[in-house]
């Protein structure tokens, strides 16, 4: 018998809670694997479906930031407490912050701890969470890297010897037949600076094609109320009927398959969900450069372009390209599917089963 415990905040919308959510599923259909669910947050919620036979353990107290350190005392002894009564054969954590909790609760025991970053792994944490993961992710069984760009960095830093890479599983974007493609540069994303939509939306202004739409997916995030602003580019920049805000959507798919191109201008990831679901879609990228884990999917002139990071100029003239060329955007649709099967959902879970259950003493 297979026990394993997987530990995140929640499983509320999300890139890595998606992934954590995949991987209990998978896990608990397969034969003598008994799946623990630990949710450790502030708000512990469960927003994707979960296998009928995934055990789900959560604090019995509501964590109130008046009282936020008591309360992360109370998580910690909640934590140790349940391990030790689950005893399983392995753990896997996610998330930067929350490994760090992770390995300090459980230090001492005798269980292997897997831990990922989910984010940018360069990511500059505040100085106390910078000093934990230098002094507890060498404590851990070992490290999953979503990409070979973090794993560089894992290994530089001194993080953990026994690295794996394990891209996130790419959701699969079937072709709609019902769905005309239009002439639509797509982005989706969260409304963060980050992302740089402004960027994108002034670029897209520059090459002012005709027969073009820049259609932009996804919310207000952390509080930053960024559509008003981004609206109000767009009416200065006299875009209104080409560039279009469409919030959050719940049928993502529909605007992959009717667009032609997708555009990405962040700044920072740690692995671009997005972007893989794009290339399943078959559309063609263009993004910049330097974001990690988009070099593992992207191949510049290939099935996309990586121009410099924050290079306006140069990601209008990638861009501007493909608007124009039909037969440059279906040799590329061609290689995105190509690239991206390697990251099937089935695929990049029996590599974490494989590995998170690997140790030895």
């Amino acid at each position: 018998m297979n026990r394993i415990c997987l530990v995140i905040h929640s499983l509320s919308i999300g890139g890595m809670e998606r992934v954590m959510s995949l991987l209990a599923n998978d896990f608990a259909s397969r034969e003598k694997t008994e799946v623990h669910l630990l949710l450790i947050g502030i708000k512990r919620q469960i927003s994707y479906p979960l296998n009928k036979s995934v055990i789900v353990h959560r604090p019995g107290f509501t964590f109130k930031n008046s009282r936020r350190t008591i309360d992360t005392f109370r998580t910690m002894k909640f934590l140790r407490k349940e391990v030790k009564a689950i005893d399983p054969d392995t753990v896997l954590s996610f998330g930067e912050m929350w490994n760090n909790l992770v390995l300090l609760s459980l230090v001492g025991l005798r269980y292997p701890i897997y831990v990922s970053d989910r984010s940018q792994p360069d990511k500059n944490l505040d100085w106390l969470h910078n000093y934990l993961r230098d002094k507890l992710y060498p404590l851990a069984a070992g490290y999953i890297a979503q990409t070979h760009k973090a794993k560089e960095i894992c290994l530089k830093n001194c993080w953990n010897n026994n690295v794996e890479v394990i891209g996130n599983p790419v959701r699969e974007i079937k072709k709609d037949p019902a769905i005309q493609k239009e002439n639509i540069v797509l982005t989706v994303g969260r409304l963060i600076k980050t992302k740089n939509i402004d960027h994108l939306i002034e670029v897209f202004a520059k090459i002012n094609h005709p027969d073009w739409k820049l259609v932009i997916v996804g919310g207000d995030a952390k509080n930053l109320n960024l559509s008003k602003e981004l609206n109000e580019l767009i009416k200065t920049l006299g875009m209104e009927e080409k560039i279009f805000l469409k919030g959050i959507q719940k049928d993502v798919d529909k605007y992959y398959n009717r667009s032609k191109i997708f555009a990405f201008t962040s700044s920072s990831e740690g692995f671009p969900n997005v972007v893989g679901e794009a290339l399943s879609a078959g559309l063609p990228v263009v993004a910049y450069d330097g974001v990690a884990g988009l070099m593992d999917i992207v191949e510049d002139g290939v099935n996309g372009y990586l121009t410099t990071p924050l290079n306006k100029d140069q990601f209008k003239e990638k861009l501007k390209l493909l608007m124009n060329s039909k037969k440059l955007r279906e040799e590329f649709s061609h290689k995105s599917y190509v690239k991206i099967s390697a990251f099937k959902e089935n695929e990049i879970s029996e590599k974490y089963f494989d590995f998170i259950t690997s140790f030895t003493i």
